[in-house]
């Protein structure tokens, strides 16, 4: 029913939910909390959120919320696809700054569950794409951060090539990582 990758960096993992389809389309159980448990998958969710992006090349990130509102997250693609990354934050951690990328679209129906102490962010390859993601606490806005996208500590390729970058303001003020003072801390 699952198919359930381990990523590189510990805790990230890129989930393959099976989809059901015929003529009229398909479906998918993208989340089921027993499912999750058999897998050794715990989260609890209590927030989910919905984000369209117009532009092809609109980058969001690399946020976190830190502790006490730390968030996991579990994002997938609603519609037309995108880049989704996570960055190991987690002082101490020997992936510490290390990423992972992956495509995640509509059709391919793949999830990255992002946990608590990662950076995360995502760049649009379609227009109007729709990202939904589930959180593990809810915003807290006096937790929000970021951290600069186009890094040289972190070094992650975008695939953006001659794709024109459509940031927010807050995005494109976001600090390095070098500058950056990790709320997060690695646990063996």
């Amino acid at each position: 029913m699952l198919d359930i990758k381990h990523t590189k960096l510990s805790g990230v993992l890129l989930l393959t939910p099976r989809r059901f389809g015929d003529a009229r389309g398909f479906f998918s159980e993208t989340w089921n909390r027993a499912r999750m448990a058999e897998h050794g998958i715990t989260i609890d969710f209590v927030q989910d959120n919905h984000s369209v992006s117009a532009q092809i090349g609109t980058l969001r990130g690399l946020h976190f919320q830190s502790p006490p509102h730390a968030q996991d997250k579990l994002v997938r693609c609603g519609r037309g696809a995108l880049f989704d990354v996570a960055v190991d934050a987690r002082a101490g951690s020997p992936t510490y700054g290390q990423w992972v990328g992956y495509e995640l679209s509509a059709e391919n129906g793949r999830q990255l569950l992002v946990p608590q102490g990662f950076l995360h962010g995502f760049v649009t390859r379609e227009p109007d794409t729709e990202i939904c993601y589930k959180c593990s606490d809810y915003y807290a806005p006096e937790c929000d951060g970021a951290v600069r996208f186009d890094c040289p500590q972190i070094g992650i390729d975008w695939g953006l090539r001659d794709t024109a970058t459509v940031l927010s303001d807050k995005d494109a003020a976001a600090g390095t990582l070098a500058d950056f003072d990790s709320p997060f801390v690695w646990e063996e």
